[in-house]
């Protein structure tokens, strides 16, 4: 089926999640296999799978970049994004998930929900995203439906619901019984598709109450059912279904399914369910935006080929090929080659040269976009990560994405002096690549600074600075991302004043600086000053040289949060005051008053989360409570045991080593940002110490 054969309400753009090793990208390879997309499901093992095309990704056996794909299935068209598992890559699940209308949320069987399945859950809720749930790897040692049900309805929703059940289990695990229609399939070894078999007798009794509990939560979220099921009449399975669609769709239910992707099992199944039960675009909600200009004003689009042209573009790729590549989710409207697309956040119209339906890193040239269309355009210099590309006629600017910070870093020097500018050059990109990479040129001594996500995310770019772009750099170690902030108030008034003959120089500021309440971050700028006291010219470059010297830090170099500064008063002169006096004086007024208020370091608190064989147990608290780490929870998962803990980033470089020392390779763990808390004060006097040592910190 062609695409102008897939109208709207049988479109389904889904996003394919999972914490790292739960089985995404097999499901996903199963998937496009089945649909007849590909002619053979690619092994993460052989590094031969499809989506996983990176060198790195198939060295690895993790996904790094996310992958857009479609395929059809009983005459609907599925486009497919299959993202990263592992927390370092957390942008590429971020943006993705802004574009799709549905996801399939893959936990593995022994796993269970792990810490990204709860930060991909977290971003889905915030998103109002309908949800799939599919338990894979039921094949393995240890695996339990039963228990990973029961963990999905304690720690991510209680609206979960099983739609099949497993036969068979771990080794003998061997297919699944359909409650609706209370068939049980089976699928035979090297056989693709499964044999519809009578229900095992062991499973008659669980199998019926199940289907009574399935069917009751359906009749609850629909009224006329519910008649019916009082009436002792049970509805059909046709009216289930719907119903069950519709409650999907309105987030009132969460389907549940079983499988093992490996062998294929289950994966059909999935797939009726992703056609029959997530939603088509038009059951969602028309996208809404602002008039650029009039912020205050919100339009929409709704999703059709015949509204104004409106695309998100959530993706920059430089492909060595066809050169700068960015992808969108088309959102309402179409357009064709040689026309053109307004950017209201840069204010100019570019040319679409070239439109690439994707199926990971292979290209389908296309005359046109349309609603429901996710394709990758040549043509668009300006676009970067969340930018609105829209009708020049009919502007609209959608909601932006919003990234986590980076919290480690590396400084990055080019193994020769002809290889500088190439060098910054090729970070340049990679950073327009990923929002989450962050470069800084410190303006004295020249150095490039790159910071990321995590230690594995900046090795990888570090190697795809080698494998890209053929370069060398020397790294360092990777340098924990501090920050400074305020304790208490504080208050400073500073006179700027110099005369050199003709014109003097001549301005007065008078600042406050507060730490910001409980829930508020960054930093906020008020005027407070009385309107007498300074033309309102003057206060926004106090505002800048404010934010320029927070950014130096005040004890240590590293840039200051999390604190509100206020203008309170200020004089000027007819004659000697410029703006760039008032800059000048805010500037140095901000670093005075933030050295007055109880500076203190803030460093990056990890929350970890470590599976182990339960005989290190007492040897991997007792380390964790060296590294200044705490433990929060623990929880038995057969022979192992399961600790959620924190721990300062700083304690954690180099853990996977020692983790494997300690629990001779069995054990594994995952890093992720939770927040920034107070440098013990030894600890914050040895990191100023080595700052100073080191010509990091500003004179006073």
């Amino acid at each position: 089926m062609s695409k102008q054969d897939a109208p709207l309400s049988k479109v389904r753009i889904i996003g394919i999640f999972a914490h790292v090793d739960a089985g995404k990208t097999t499901t996903s390879e199963a998937i496009l296999y089945y649909s007849g997309r590909i002619h053979r499901a690619g092994n993460i093992d052989d590094g031969d799978t499809q989506l996983d095309w990176m060198q790195q990704e198939r060295e690895r056996g993790i996904t790094i970049m996310s992958a857009a794909t479609a395929c059809h299935w009983n005459n609907h068209r599925i486009n497919l994004i299959d993202t990263p598992g592992h927390i370092d890559f957390t942008a590429e699940v971020v943006r993705s998930i802004r574009v799709i209308d549905g996801a399939v949320m893959i936990l593995c069987g022994v796993g269970g929900v792990e810490p990204q399945t709860e930060a991909v859950w977290n971003h889905a809720n915030r998103e109002k995203l309908p949800r799939l749930i599919f338990i894979n790897k039921l094949d393995r040692l240890g695996a339990d439906f039963q228990r990973v049900l029961g963990e999905i309805r304690e720690r991510l929703t209680n609206t979960a619901i099983p739609i099949t059940l497993p036969i068979g289990k771990e080794d003998k695990y061997r297919g699944l019984v359909n409650l609706l229609t209370a068939e049980a399939l089976v699928w035979q070894a090297e056989e693709d598709d499964p044999e519809i078999v009578p229900l095992p007798a062991e499973m008659t009794a669980e199998v019926a109450a199940a289907r009574e509990v399935l069917i009751d939560a359906i009749c609850e979220t629909n009224d006329e059912l519910l008649m019916q099921r009082l009436e002792g009449a049970e509805p059909t399975v046709e009216h289930l279904k719907a119903a069950l669609r519709a409650a999907t769709i309105k987030e009132q239910l969460t389907p549940v399914l079983c499988g093992a992707s490996r062998n294929h099992i289950g994966v059909q199944p999935l797939l009726d369910a992703i056609v029959d039960y997530l939603p088509a675009p038009i059951d969602k909600a028309p996208i809404q935006g602002r008039v650029p200009g009039k912020e205050e004003k919100i339009t929409e689009r709704i999703d059709n080929p015949e509204s104004p042209f409106c695309a998100s573009a959530f993706k920059i790729v430089t492909d060595p090929h066809v050169g700068h590549l960015t992808w969108v989710r088309v959102f309402s409207g179409q357009l064709h080659v040689g026309e053109y697309v307004y950017n209201p956040r840069t204010e100019e119209r570019e040319r679409v040269g070239r439109i690439y339906r994707m199926h990971a890193n292979h290209r389908e040239q296309v005359d046109s976009m349309s609603a429901s269309d996710v394709v990758a355009l040549v043509g668009m210099k300006s676009a970067i990560t969340g930018d609105t590309l829209c009708d020049p006629e009919n502007p609209i600017i959608l909601e932006t994405f919003n990234f986590p910070d980076p919290v480690i870093a590396v400084a990055l020097a080019p193994s020769t002096v002809k290889e500088r500018e190439k060098l910054h050059r090729a970070v340049k990109r990679l950073c327009d690549e990923d929002p989450t990479l962050i470069q800084k040129v410190d303006p004295e001594t020249g150095e490039l600074t790159l910071s990321g996500m995590g230690e594995l995310h900046l090795e990888i770019t570090a190697e795809r600075l080698e494998t890209e772009f053929g370069l060398t750099p020397q790294v360092s170690p990777p340098q924990v991302s501090y920050r400074e902030t305020v304790r208490r108030l504080a208050e400073e008034e500073l006179i700027y004043r110099k005369q050199s003959g003709g014109h003097g120089h001549y301005a007065k500021v008078k600042l406050s600086i507060e730490p910001l309440g409980e829930g508020e971050e960054g930093v906020l700028f008020e005027d407070k000053s009385p309107p007498a006291s300074l033309p309102r010219e003057f206060v926004r470059p106090i505002e800048m040289g404010a934010r320029r010297a927070l950014e130096k830090g005040a004890i240590a170099g590293y840039t200051l949060t999390d604190v509100k500064i206020t203008l309170l008063d200020g004089d000027y002169h007819e004659v000697d005051s410029a703006a760039m006096d008032f800059e000048i004086a805010g500037s140095i007024a901000a670093r005075k008053v933030a050295r007055q208020a109880a500076p203190a370091l803030l460093e990056p608190i990890m929350r970890l989360d470590i599976n182990m064989p339960s005989e290190y147990m007492g040897t991997v608290v007792a380390d964790l409570g060296r590294r200044r780490g705490i433990m929060n929870d623990m929880r038995m998962r057969n022979n192992y045991r399961n600790i959620d803990g924190e721990v300062p980033l700083s304690e954690a470089r180099g853990y996977a080593t020692d983790l494997r020392s300690m629990t001779k390779g069995r054990g594994t763990f995952t890093l992720e940002f939770n927040r920034y808390d107070l440098v013990p004060r030894e600890t914050a006097l040895k990191i100023i110490k080595e700052r100073r040592a080191a010509g990091k910190i500003p004179e006073r």
